[in-house]
């Protein structure tokens, strides 16, 4: 009886063929959004390889409800995408509420450069309570 070979590892960075033997790679579209993802999930200094890589939105994360903080995160994501996303044209960063006290919906719309294709992706992050005073 022939011996069974064991399961064939894959890296998770390079594709693995189909059924009909044929590798599927990603779409540009698709690696743009895995890759603004990953930027605003990753904090600056986490990869070892790439120190300063990472936007870190979750640092904002209970900081005070206010128009600086809002301004803050406003930047430092315009600031992340312009840096490590050149695939990119951010034509707009916006940060407004919701229905849910202390959250604020993280907005992004930009264009892909090779195609022109607009494309928007957000995210939501709970703040703290507003320092501010009416």
């Amino acid at each position: 009886m022939p011996a069974v070979p064991p399961p064939r590892i894959g890296w998770p960075l390079l594709p693995v063929p189909d059924a009909s033997g044929r590798l599927q790679w990603p779409t540009l579209e698709h690696s743009v959004l895995d890759t603004i993802r990953a930027l605003l999930q990753t904090r600056p200094g986490e990869q070892k390889m790439h120190p300063r890589f990472g936007v870190g939105v979750q640092r904002f994360v209970g900081e005070p409800d206010t128009v600086t903080t809002r301004a803050r995160l406003r930047e430092t994501v315009r600031e992340g995408l312009a840096r490590w996303e050149t695939r990119i044209l951010v034509e707009a960063v916006d940060v407004s509420d919701t229905e849910a006290p202390g959250e604020v919906r993280v907005e992004i719309r930009f264009r892909i450069r090779r195609t022109g294709a607009p494309k928007q992706l957000g995210l939501t992050l709970t703040l703290g309570p507003s320092t501010e005073t009416a």
